[in-house]
């Protein structure tokens, strides 16, 4: 026979008033058995009851889930930006977090002086963005650098939660082979930016210079880190469940 746990016992694991247990076990909500004038709880039913309400349903979470399209709503900015922040310190490249929109979701951290230095300019920002929301659609989901519209060498890898992509880690900054662009190239840019040519060849070589080892250490942690975010971003969605959970049983 199951171990039967008094109304005491369920109230320090749920961390409720003795009230609300009693008429969870009224309604049914709870497993309960009344013998004579007293509830009784069997303990294994109890146990399994737990587990279920909190089991993550993070799987259920989808970008036509209303709030849950807003990684910014979900993710925990201050402290994934210290480890975005650290990240490219030590690795030396610029990181970002965007949603699958290619929308930022963290502030760029460790930019390099020539992105630093057209940062200002807004049409800047949206082609980054237009270019991180076309990775997004790229079939790959191994890492690798491919060029952005400055030129400069740029990988993203995915932010999960569940089955679902909810984001995205670049990191960027780097200079290709081919580095720096032909004139022709950078009055281009200049054009479109709006900028002078000056401003781009000026610090046309405040870039990171990464060689082929390097390069493929980057590669190697880039999954690793969009992990950790990922992670943290499940913690946050069933912690809010959880709450949401308690919420409901102290209301009735």
């Amino acid at each position: 026979m199951s171990k039967m746990l008094t109304a005491k016992d369920v109230q320090e694991l749920l961390d409720v008033d003795r009230s609300t247990i009693y008429r969870m076990a009224e309604s049914g909500r709870l497993p309960s058995i009344k013998v004579g004038r007293q509830w009784r709880f069997p303990a294994e039913q109890v146990e399994a009851w737990l587990i279920a309400q909190s089991a993550p349903m993070v799987s259920s979470v989808s970008p036509d889930n209303g709030d849950d399209d807003d990684l910014l709503n979900k993710l925990p900015v201050t402290c994934v930006q210290l480890i975005q922040d650290t990240f490219a310190k030590a690795l030396g490249v610029m990181v970002i977090i965007t949603d699958m929109d290619g929308r930022p979701a963290t502030q760029l951290s460790n930019p390099c002086g020539l992105f630093e230095a057209l940062s200002n300019t807004p049409t800047l920002w949206q082609r980054c963005i237009d270019h991180w929301r076309d990775m997004a659609v790229d079939l790959s989901l191994d890492p690798r650098f491919e060029e952005g519209y400055l030129g400069l060498l740029c990988s993203r890898a995915y932010i999960r939660v569940g089955a679902t992509l909810q984001g995205m880690v670049f990191v960027g900054g780097i200079a290709p082979d081919n580095w720096p662009p032909p004139p022709e190239k950078i009055r281009e840019i200049a054009a479109d930016l709006d900028v002078d040519f000056s401003l781009f060849t000026d610090h046309v070589e405040d870039v990171y210079m990464l060689d082929e080892t390097e390069q493929a250490h980057i590669l190697s942690l880039i999954q690793p880190v969009a992990d950790v975010v990922s992670h943290i971003l499940h913690e946050r969605v069933v912690l809010m469940r959880k709450l949401d959970q308690i919420a409901t049983i102290t209301a009735v």
